[in-house]
């Protein structure tokens, strides 16, 4: 008996697979070759679409900008003249600003900056009015356009402190710092102290204050924030506080008194007492005993001489003995004099109203006088009373509602005077005022 054996050979699975991915391929390369002309097409048709001042924007026309120095007696047409400005042009540039400033009260030493384009037409021009404003002038559309603007200052905060050696600009100098800076504090405490009279060896200072910087370049001080001077062991604190509303400001001590008094102790910056208030001094001229009813400050000719109070001139001319001289009448009968002068400020004449600080004359040596000084009197009542000894009423204090605000940051800044580690950690933002 035969038997048949049937085999059968199962297909496997990979076989299947590599079927199935083939047929996948051929078909996705049949699809890409039948697309791939049709969006080439559209492609370009976008392109073509697109306007060519979109796709390919030109490039802005870089400007050029030129500075200098306004010298004396430079008007705009000197300026304007290497631009080939016509008389009619500076005219109607002079009028088209002159609602937001006059052109013709340029001043020699400051500086303007002019910005010309690729072709060489002007057009913007800069001029620095003074240390905080600047003028910005612009053609557009063939017309200019004036504004007044802030300088944009950088202001960083510093802190120094020293001891008083001889003079007070030396210390501030060793701090590596100027002489601008000294005088901000003689200002500042004016009223309280005669650094002519008042100042001596170990007194001691600390000042927390702004440096200006423009273009990254230092370019002057800024505001004082705060500042203590130890004076014959006694301390004075200014911290400058500004009202929220008002936006004012002004320098007050610990406890809200304002700094400013209705008299300043001296009526120059800085320099050194030569003869006081006396009954019985021995007259360097006439060689007689006689009384002598102001303070001698030497100082060198052209020394700006500043009035001390608010008042009226009452007198400016020649009189006898006192040389050159001004006389201011204040309230609450009160009257200053200021003798030997070289000249007068300009529009210092008799019936003018002065405020305090305004300079008023200049230091000389008229009339009968051994050399370069200012004598400075005060009366009241009509009779001679001694400046030095002389205590003024201070002005109003500060606005009880801002007591607390401004007591909260003085103690910021007294915490940078007490701790000078601390120092860096007080140049925040938060002391900005």
């Amino acid at each position: 008996m035969k038997v048949r054996i049937r085999t059968y050979r199962k297909k496997t699975e990979p076989r299947r697979i590599h079927i199935l991915l083939f047929t996948l391929f051929s078909f996705s390369l049949f699809l890409i070759l039948s697309f791939m002309p049709k969006s080439k097409l559209q492609f370009e048709e976008i392109i073509s679409a697109i306007p060519a001042e979109i796709a390919f924007p030109s490039p802005s026309p870089i400007l050029e900008k030129s500075k200098r120095t306004i010298r004396w007696g430079m008007t705009l047409t000197d300026i304007l003249a290497p631009y080939d400005f016509s008389p009619v042009e500076i005219y109607s540039l002079r009028e088209a600003v002159r609602p937001v400033y006059d052109l013709s009260k340029i001043k020699a030493g400051q500086e303007i900056r002019i910005c010309t384009n690729p072709k060489g037409d002007v057009v913007s021009l800069e001029y620095d009015i003074d240390d905080r404003d600047y003028l910005l002038i612009q053609k557009k559309q063939g017309a200019y356009t004036a504004e007044i603007k802030k300088i944009p200052y950088e202001n960083k905060v510093s802190m120094i402190w020293g001891t008083i050696q001889d003079y007070l600009i030396s210390a501030v100098n060793e701090e590596n710092e100027g002489v601008q800076l000294a005088l901000d504090l003689v200002d500042l405490f004016a009223w309280d102290i005669d650094f002519y009279a008042d100042l001596r060896k170990g007194d001691s200072f600390k000042i927390l204050f702004e440096k200006k910087h423009l273009d990254g370049k230092f370019v002057g001080y800024g505001n004082i924030l705060a500042a203590e001077f130890t004076n014959q062991g006694k301390t004075f604190q200014a911290f400058r506080y500004t009202y929220a509303d008002t936006k004012e400001s002004d320098h007050y001590d610990l406890e809200g008194n304002s700094l400013r008094k209705t008299f300043m102790k001296s009526p120059i910056r800085y320099d050194k007492i030569t003869s006081r208030f006396s009954y019985n001094r021995l007259h360097p001229i006439r060689k007689v005993y006689r009384p002598h009813y102001g303070v001698d400050y030497a100082a060198r000719i052209g020394t700006p001489v500043q009035a001390t109070a608010d008042g009226t001139v009452i007198f400016a001319g020649r009189k006898g003995a006192s040389g050159r001289m001004v006389g201011i009448r204040h309230q609450n009968r009160y009257e200053t004099q200021y003798l030997h002068l070289r000249g007068f400020a300009r529009g210092i004449k008799k019936g003018v109203k002065v405020i305090e600080g305004q300079e008023i004359g200049y230091v000389g040596s008229s009339g009968e006088s051994t050399g370069p000084h200012l004598d400075y009197r005060i009366k009241k009542d009509g009779k001679y009373i001694n400046p030095l000894a002389f205590n003024p009423e201070p002005v109003s204090p500060l606005r009880t509602e801002f007591l607390e605000d401004f007591k909260r940051i003085a103690q910021k800044y007294i915490i940078c005077f007490d701790a000078s580690l601390m120092v860096s950690s007080c140049f925040s933002d938060s002391l900005t005022l």
